[in-house]
Parts: C-alpha cells; structure tokens; sequence
C-alpha cells in the first residue's frame, strides 16, 4: 500500500479537511493502492467557494491584466519545472504509456495557459456604436467585459491534468477564480497544481481544489454551492443533466462536454494506408477513454474486407495501456458481451489480454473489432468509452451519411476521402461539433469545440471560452446637442 497522501487545497493551503473522510486511488495497471484521498465535506466546500470569491473581490479583482498574465505563464513554466512530478502522478493514477503522458499529455496542460494568455492579451475590439437621439444628441454605447466570478470545474478521468488546466487556462486568464473537483479516480495531478500555483505567485483562494464524489458529496455540494457564477463539466450525459438541473437554481450557466458515439465515414477513394493508420488512432487511442474517439465505422463496400483485415492487423499490433479502473474495466466488458449477445461477428479482441503475473490485478481490456450488427443494435446506440470499433459497409453516400447521424449523440466524425468536394460535403452533412477531414485529434485551441445534441452544451476554445468566463456589459454615455 502506497503512504501517499492527497489533500484539499484551499485557499493556497493543503488541508486535511473535516469530513474525516478518505478513498483510495487504485493503480490500474496491476490493481495495488497507489494514495489514499482526503474527502471534501460541505463545510470544505463552502470554505473553497468562499476563498474563490474572497480572492476575486481582493487582489486577484484589482491585478493588472498584464500582472496576472505573467502570473499565470509563470504557472505554465512551473508545469515544465515539474513535468516528471507530473508524469509520475499522472501514469500512478491511469497507467498510461509513459510516452504519451511525457511528450503529449503534460506539454499540452502547459501550453494550454500560454494559447489563452495569448488571446487575452491580444484583447477585443470592445465595439462602440453612436445613436442618434431626437433631440440632435448622440449615445455613445460602448461593449465592456468583465470576469463572470467563481467558476466551478468538474473533470473527467481520461486525461487528468489536460482537462484540469483545459478548463483553469482560460477561467483564470479571464480574470476568474476557480474551484475544481478532479475525478476521484485520478485526483493527483490537480492536487500538484496547486502546489504551482503557489510557486508562481498567485494569490491565495485564485485556484482551489476539493476531493471527493459527486451526489452526496464534493462534487454535488459544489455545483449546488449558491456562491458559484458558472458550471464547467466534462463528463458522462446522466451527470451533465444533473447538473443543468442544479444550475437551474440561481440561474448559473453552464458548459457541458458530455458523452458520444462518433462515427467515421471511410470512402474507397481515401489514402488507405493513412486512413487505417489514423483510425486506428481514434478508436484505440488511450485505450478508448476519450470523448472524440471512433466507435463507429461506416465502410464503402468495395473496399470493405479489405479494411477490415488491415485494422484488424493495425488492433492487433497496438500498446495501450489499462482502463482506468476495475469498475470501468467491468463497464467496456460488459458491451464486449452485449456485442455477441446482439450478433456481432468479433473479428478480434473482445476480452482480457494475457498479462504477466505481476499486473494480472490490472484493468486489461483488448483492442476489439466487431462487424455485422444491425443497426439499432443497443451497441452502436451507447457509448463504450473503450477501445473498441463496429464496422459497417454502405454502398451510397446517403445511407453512410444517414447511418452516422443515427445518434442521440453529436460530437465528433471523421471522413476519409481523396475528394476533397465530397469529404466537405459530407462533413457538413453530419451532425457534430467537430468534424475531421482526413486526419483525428488535430486540435487548434483557439477553435470551437464542443457537441450537439446530448453530446453537450456550449463551445469552448479562443473567444468562445471568453463567452463562457466573462459578461458583456453595455456602457451607453449620453452625450447632448451642445457636447457633439
């Protein structure tokens, strides 16, 4: 058992906290403890909420915009200083390919402060418009944004500290203070930022995190807390309607990135070998924990067999590490046999992969293909979250296209074609947030990104984030006859 220990932090101080209260952190890889958590309480909450609001009226509300910029590179620079404490917390709580989470994952959460402070600081035409009055008069009416107050953030497990500062980045550059509730599965790296934060000079109750669960406890005293301006989640669609339901109260706004069942829509005239290349990226890429991965694959038929032998060579030779825990090892398990039980032909996978004794308490799964469901199969309707992929030929274009939009969902697709009009013309027939030509994963921060339909509400990225985190304000100066 590990004698790690994982604290609140609050108002610049790691805390014990006063529910008495902990949980356990398992390492997926091979099932031992790797920390022990302390549980927020009501009262731990309260505090983190009231230090958030303390701060923003304090000296954080008065800074310099350019102070707190410099500030907050200075935390970028400090994930940098810090990049093994991070890895070695990060692969602790999610077992991820060492590789993945040094040269991806911890780059990103850095220079995901440094993309923001860059559209702040290169501000917005705050626009001015003249009326003419009767009386000969003009109003100079002038738009002006201010920080929305204290946001709440509610992270997801599949990439920690990615979404941790995905959400921090822009609520702080923006002039926000913050309370964040990591996943109780992987709290270790957000529990590290504070310990950033504090190194870079930001001032105390800027940045707070709270630990625990949801209903009960942290997560839903959180979002409930009257104290908070804004909710940003990212997380399973059961939990984001919940929390549009506690939002309600106060009339708090929201940003929801929830669930999705993305297709992908692969045409005979595509770069083959890039296209099995890419999605085998999609659908197997950390270990399918991830909301834009590709669970469902729209074939043409003329090179049908010959794409699934090829991906399922590509599944085969892939490395990916565990799911994230046992609970969620026995979730993607469990669609492995709804899969046989609806028919499917399982080209490979669809179990436990053989490991050496030493990890056989870890939450395995294998890469898996299925093909020849039908298509109102409950698989192809509910998200997996795991690395797994149904294939489907289409002779027309308007059937595949009909197909992929058969969701409740509507993040991501990916289209793959040498005919640039056509894979236009099918990316905007799809119903997504986002949609890929001919590539996965490629993401400019300063884009929108976000779903449709029960994939989420609202977008986030460059000024859509300042949508989010700031209020546009009016400013309308009457000027009379004699002053035009």
């Amino acid at each position: 058992m590990s004698n790690r220990k994982i604290l609140n932090f609050i108002d610049g101080e790691y805390t014990e906290g006063t529910s008495g209260k902990s949980f356990e952190v398992i390492n997926p890889v091979d099932g031992s403890i790797s920390a022990v958590v302390t549980e927020a309480s009501a009262a731990d909450v309260d505090r983190a909420v009231t230090a958030a609001r303390a701060a923003l009226e304090g000296e954080w509300g008065q800074m310099a915009v350019k102070t707190r910029l410099d500030l907050l590179d200075a935390v970028a620079d400090g994930i940098m200083a810090h990049q093994q404490d991070f890895i070695d917390a990060e692969i602790s709580d999610t077992g991820k390919p060492y590789g993945q989470v040094a040269h991806m994952e911890i780059p990103r959460a850095a220079d995901q402060f440094r993309v923001f402070l860059k559209i702040v600081a290169a501000g917005g035409k705050n626009e001015i418009i003249d009326t003419l009055l009767p009386d000969g008069g003009v109003a100079h009416n002038r738009e002006f944004r201010k920080p929305k107050g204290v946001i709440a953030a509610v992270c997801p497990w599949n990439l920690p500290l990615v979404m941790a500062t995905w959400k921090a980045a822009p609520a702080l550059a923006w002039g926000n203070t913050m309370v964040l509730k990591p996943s109780e599965e992987t709290p270790s790296t957000a529990a590290l930022l504070g310990m950033v934060m504090n190194e870079a000079g930001i001032p105390k109750g800027v940045f707070n995190v709270v630990h625990g669960f949801g209903e009960n406890s942290a997560g839903g005293f959180l979002v409930a807390h009257p104290g908070v301006d804004a909710i940003n989640f990212t997380g399973e669609t059961r939990t984001g309607e919940a929390i549009m339901k506690s939002s309600a109260v106060g009339l708090r706004d929201v940003s929801l990135e929830l669930g999705g069942k993305n297709p992908c829509i692969v045409f005979a005239d595509c770069n083959f070998a890039a296209a099995i290349e890419g999605i085998a990226k999609s659908c197997f890429f950390n270990c399918g924990q991830i909301c834009l991965g590709t669970e469902r694959l729209y074939v043409e038929q003329s090179i049908f067999d010959k794409f699934v032998v090829a991906l399922k060579n590509a599944a085969e030779s892939q490395t990916i590490g565990p799911a994230v825990g046992p609970t969620h090892q026995k979730k993607i398990l469990s669609y492995y046999r709804l899969a046989e039980q609806e028919g499917a032909t399982v080209v490979t996978g669809g179990g436990i992969p053989k490991v050496n004794e030493a990890l056989v308490g870890g939450a395995w799964v294998q890469p898996t293909i299925w093909t020849g469901l039908p298509e109102k199969a409950r698989l192809l309707k509910e998200e997996v979250f795991g690395p797994c992929c149904h294939i489907q030929p289409f002779v027309r274009e308007e059937d595949a296209i009909r197909m992929a939009n058969d969701s409740l969902y509507g993040l991501a697709a990916c289209v793959w074609s040498g005919d640039e009009g056509k894979a236009r013309r099918v990316a905007e027939a799809l119903n997504v947030g986002v949609c890929w030509i001919n590539g996965w994963m490629v993401r400019d921060l300063r884009t929108a990104f976000g779903g449709v339909g029960m994939s989420g509400i609202g977008r986030e990225g460059g000024i859509y984030s300042m949508e989010f985190h700031t209020e546009l304000k009016n400013i309308c100066t009457i000027m009379s006859p004699a002053t035009v």
